[in-house]
């Protein structure tokens, strides 16, 4: 079992920047921390590629292990509102939405003091009814419910009501009535013995288990969706609290209203506002969605940037998480003179390893090499945690393999406040948007599986084998700096898996590409998905997979719109601007099994292209051997389409060949089933390479297959992937201006 994790602060770093490594041990005393630099994270013992330098480091040695807690869960939360305390009779109303209303108790809105046991508290039972409970500070109190169960997924008003001078209390569910179905209004009243005391505190989707020097901690998680929450210094009749949750600014009409929070401000930030008279601001925790639809949606506009109005909701769910608020074990100060490369922390304790993973760059302006290595950061962030094969049914099927466990994995399953990866779906079925690296992410680093991360040192160990100098730079890089960070590069070379690319990202490698940039592309399913990051909330990834694509699970209809930017988000394709427009190729099919290899076309004589395949023989298969399925072309492949913007002078000089018939089009390619014929059967199924020059005296050579660089490594790096790959990026790295063919 693993007995040590930990994270990082920042994933990309400068000389002279400090990086914070926090910590949690499992079962042990102490622990080793030692700064390694990753040349090779494969570690099959029988290829023996693994390469690792240890590093002399402040930070190496030993330190006293502790135990971290996280506390995952989504939840809003009002502080010290001292306006509160003097309320003696109120409303507390809110819309809901609950999407697993019998899983347990759950709250709705929690009214207390810290410290104290006093306020009120409007949750669901076990059994999906609704409660309100209510106390005094001498520790009487007293619950009603409705005893109408709530249906997961349909819209109900909740709202509970105290009267100071005949102590009633009232609780009215009434639900939002659809004409073709059955549903029931109740509201239910007792006289309670005793004055309800209100706190000063507000929670709303979940309830305050402690506060102290661990910080607040939270249980009792709601999942589903709450709109306008609003409290009222009175106790509203049932007609008045129903036209009151209806009224967009309630405040503008009764003088009575003391709060009227407002999910649709301030989307994008982990702002909670108040619209009311009191301005009870407070703050979201762990990201529940926003922009989301609202009780009152249309349909009008799918848009949360057009109807705001309409968008009033927010979806918590009980394993939402952003931060894990470790506090650090040590810092560590990027020396002046260290090399750019992608290095950790790693940890040991009895046996057990983690690396936390983080990548030196130059310094701003400045280079230490021609070439860069483009790092896809977005991507891990969106795999981060990946546990898709753990819970769809199907996985096995469609991935054909059995799925195994390494100790990584087991340890997701033991803890599951870790968090989870954009593949995988929320404890309700909804899925999940957003995905950080504030946490231990046990799939970022070396010794883990060959996907993502991992699968990308094959590229950074060929590198180092041939000698070639080269920056590492990052996504996050990207984002934030645009083409000012390629610029002083002559080549940059993708990972083998680019997926997911921000408008920022794109642009600023469009625009490179358009000077005299040149560019590798050693991958597959690049520069697909749009995905966003925030301005406000470092180090979160947010994708909505609307439409069409591969998708692990449909999106919300009506919340196709990224709540980060307010962008349509889905596919780059979708959107008019295809991989293809941009790298010569883009995605075509999916096949886990086998891979297959290339062969050279016609084009691949061209003298244009005579650089490519120096040293490598007319009719030589290309990559019939590699660890990914023995083969160069395989687990997802791309292919040129002029139609979707393949320049026109691209050259198409090799294609694949031998795929097996467990790969199949990926679902934009495919009008209708019986069309999807196997790689056995269908021509369109085949990886493209292709090379094309830019006019400003730059170029693009693109692989079209993640197995690609899993070939890399063969016979110690002698094989014909890896002469090719070299020659392309010496060419490359030749200051000799490329030309357009006329």
């Amino acid at each position: 079992m693993k007995k040590v994790v930990g994270y990082s602060n920042h994933w990309t770093v400068m000389p002279g920047d400090a990086i914070d490594v926090m910590v949690s041990t499992y079962g042990v005393e102490k622990y080793k921390a030692d700064l390694v630099r990753i040349i090779c994270g494969d570690d099959d013992p029988d290829r023996g590629i693994y390469r690792e330098e240890v590093l002399e480091a402040p930070f190496n040695g030993e330190y006293h292990g502790r135990t971290q807690l996280i506390d995952s869960g989504s939840y809003g939360l009002i502080t010290n509102a001292n306006c509160l305390a003097h309320l003696d009779s109120f409303t507390i109303q809110v819309w809901v939405w609950p999407t697993t209303p019998e899983k347990g108790k759950q709250t709705l809105v929690q009214n207390f003091t810290f410290g104290q046991t006093i306020g009120f508290t409007m949750f669901l039972d076990q059994t999906g009814i609704p409660n309100i409970s209510v106390s005094d500070s001498l520790g009487n109190d007293t619950q009603l419910n409705s005893g109408e169960h709530l249906i997961s997924r349909r819209w109900y008003l909740i709202s509970a009501s105290y009267d100071s001078s005949t102590k009633t209390l009232t609780l009215h569910q009434s639900p939002l009535r659809s004409s073709l179905e059955f549903s029931k209004t109740v509201t239910v009243s007792k006289v309670i013995n005793f004055n309800v005391t209100v706190g000063t505190s507000l929670m709303f989707a979940a309830a305050s288990a402690s506060s102290g020097n661990e910080g607040i901690r939270s249980t009792n998680h709601f999942n589903g969706k709450l709109d306008r929450p609003r409290l009222i210094g009175r106790a509203l009749s049932e007609k008045e609290s129903v036209i009151a949750a209806w009224d967009i600014s309630p405040h503008d009409r009764l003088s009575d209203v003391v709060a009227a929070w407002d999910f649709s401000c301030d989307i994008g930030t982990n702002v909670l506002s108040d619209t009311g008279p009191n301005a009870l601001h407070g703050h979201l925790v762990n990201l529940p969605s926003r922009g989301c639809k609202g009780f009152n949606w249309t349909g009008r506009s799918q848009s949360w940037v057009t109807t705001p109005d309409e968008y009033g909701a927010a979806h918590f769910h009980d394993d939402d998480l952003y931060d894990a608020c470790w506090t650090p074990d040590f810092q560590y100060v990027v020396p002046a003179d260290c090399p750019s490369g992608v290095y950790a922390a790693r940890l040991t304790a009895d046996g057990d390893e983690f690396y936390v993973t983080f990548f030196v760059r130059p310094p701003r302006g400045t280079t230490k090499a021609k070439a860069a290595f483009l790092a896809s950061t977005v991507t891990y962030m969106a795999y981060s945690n990946y546990h898709w094969m753990l819970h769809e049914r199907y996985a096995e099927v469609t991935e054909s393999f059995w799925t195994t466990l390494d100790k990584g994995e087991v340890f997701l399953q033991e803890h599951s406040e870790l968090g989870l990866s954009t593949y995988d779906t929320h404890s309700d079925g909804s899925g999940v948007r957003y995905a950080s690296r504030l946490r231990p992410v046990l799939n970022m680093g070396p010794k883990t599986p060959l996907w993502s991360f991992n699968a990308d040192t094959h590229i950074l160990g060929w590198l180092e084998h041939q000698s070639i100098d080269y920056d590492v730079i990052t996504d996050e890089d990207l984002h934030l700096e645009g083409v000012s960070l390629l610029d002083a590069y002559d080549v940059v070379i993708t990972g083998a898996h680019p997926e997911y690319y921000t408008t920022p990202m794109f642009e600023g490698l469009r625009t490179y590409l358009s000077r005299k940039g040149r560019l590798i592309y050693l991958g597959g399913n690049g520069f697909i998905w749009r995905c966003a990051l925030s301005k406000c909330l470092p180090g979160v990834v947010e994708l909505r997979r609307s439409e069409d694509g591969i998708r692990y699970r449909d999106e919300e209809p009506g919340e196709y719109y990224l709540e980060f930017t307010g962008e349509y988000g889905g596919l780059w394709r979708r959107l008019g601007i295809a991989p293809q427009a941009l790298v010569g190729v883009g995605t075509v099919a999916v096949g886990f099994d086998a891979s297959g290899f290339y062969r050279r076309t016609t084009a691949s004589h061209d003298a244009r292209a005579s650089f490519i395949f120096e040293g490598i023989n007319a009719d030589e298969v290309i990559g019939d051997f590699g660890i990914l399925g023995d083969g160069a072309s395989g687990s997802e492949i791309d292919a040129a389409d002029r139609e979707l913007g393949t320049p026109i002078h691209t050259l198409i000089v090799a294609s694949s060949e031998g795929h097996s018939e467990n790969t199949y089009l990926v679902p934009d390619e495919t009008g209708f089933h019986h069309s999807a014929m196997d790689g056995a059967q269908n021509p369109k199924i085949k990886a493209d390479m292709t090379f094309f020059e830019t006019p400003g005296g730059g170029a693009v050579f693109s692989v079209g297959s993640i197995a690609w660089a899993a070939s890399l490594p063969h016979a110690n790096y002698k094989n014909n992937v890896a002469l090719l790959s070299e020659n392309v990026l010496r060419r490359f790295l030749d200051q000799t201006p490329f030309v357009i063919p006329d």
